[in-house]
Order: structure tokens, then sequence, then C-alpha cells
């Protein structure tokens, strides 16, 4: 198995791993601060962005393993055509070559696809229990049992891996966004009341010289 291959095995067993954490039974008040870490983590936020690219890889090595295996398909019957004419004693060595290396595109086949079919189930599988959670907060708001809502308010905001920590980070820009726009226009306001300021200035020097 080359490197990459190797590679995409490791994410399958990774994903395996995490939906594995994500359908184990945890009490409430743990599954929600998972969550909530999950949706916050400025960490998670990048893993997440790398992730993407990586599954774009992914679906290019799925594609050209389907297509090795379609090739391989056809070498494989133009042989077993081959053989019937020349004979099933030419076709031994050449056709568990064949073989072979259909078996190799047919395992990075399953391994690209079922990497990339596990990666949609995850993100299913954590939108669907993030509605349960957000479903369960309501219940208990409405019976008067949830004590804890500054992790409520974090629970409804939480959405993909990460969103909070977007954010944050996207509010935080605004506000230095603001303040620069604060400060250019109290120095132009300073400009203008100098500008005002020169202006009468000047039109009281006019005066003058006119009752001279």
């Amino acid at each position: 198995m080359t490197l990459y291959y190797t590679l995409v095995f490791l994410l399958l067993v990774a994903e395996m791993a995490v939906f594995m954490l994500l359908i184990i039974p945890l009490p409430f008040t743990i599954r929600r601060r998972m969550f909530t870490f999950i949706s916050e983590n400025p960490v998670i936020a990048k893993l997440q962005y790398g992730l993407k690219i990586t599954f774009i890889f992914i679906l290019i090595l799925f594609i050209d393993s389907v297509n090795r295996v379609y090739r391989v398909q056809i070498e494989l019957a133009a042989a077993t055509e081959a053989s019937g004419h020349n004979g099933a004693s030419i076709m031994g060595h050449e056709r568990l070559e064949v073989q072979a290396r259909k078996f190799y595109s047919q395992r990075n086949m399953y391994l690209c696809g079922f990497t990339l079919f596990l990666s949609l189930i995850l993100n299913r599988t954590y939108i669907m229990i993030l509605e349960v959670l957000r479903l369960e907060e309501k219940v208990k708001q409405y019976e008067g049992t949830d004590k804890d809502t500054k992790q409520s308010e974090k629970l409804a905001a939480a959405g993909e891996p990460g969103e909070i920590a977007r954010l944050k980070k996207a509010l935080a820009q605004k506000d230095e966004d603001l303040e620069t726009l604060k400060k250019q226009a109290a120095g132009l306001h300073k400009e203008y009341d100098a500008l005002s300021d020169k202006y009468a200035a000047t039109q009281k020097d006019d005066a003058t010289k006119k009752e001279r």
C-alpha cells in the first residue's frame, strides 16, 4: 500500500473512532459540553478546513481508482478472449498479474469510497445529534429543570464544528473595523473644526479690512 493510501486508511480509522464517540450514550450535560466545545474551538475549525481539502484529494483518488478498475476489467476481458484463441497455457502468469492489479485497484476504490461515504455519515450524524440536544434543551427549559443558561445559549448557537469560533472572530474583526471608522470620523471632525476656525478667522480679517 502506497503512502497516500495508508494515510487514507488512517483517516478512515479516525472517522470510525469519531463515529463511535458520537454514538456512545453519554449524559446530557457531558454531551452538551462536548458539542459546545467542538463548535467554539478554533483548532477544530482549522482542522475541519484542512479535512475539506483532504477529502477533495481523496475524491480524486477515488475517481482514479474507479478508472483503474475499469481499465483492468477491459484488460482481463481481452486476456480471457486471447486465452480462448491461443490456449490456457499462455495465460497463466499474465492472468494472475491482471487479477492482482484488479484486486489492488478494487481495494483502493473501496477504501476511498468508504472514507468519503463515512465523512458524509459523520456530518449528518453530528447535525442530527445536535438537533436532538436542542430539543432536549427546550424540554428541560419548559420543565424548569435546566439551570445552566450559559451552556444553553452556546448550544443554541452551535452549528458546524468551529462555527462559534469563526463567528467570534468575525465579530471581533467587525469591532476593529468599527473602532477604525470611529477614529477616522473623529479625525475628520477635528479637521472640519480646524478648517471652520480658519474660515471664520479669514472672514473676520476681511471684515476689519473693509471697515478701515
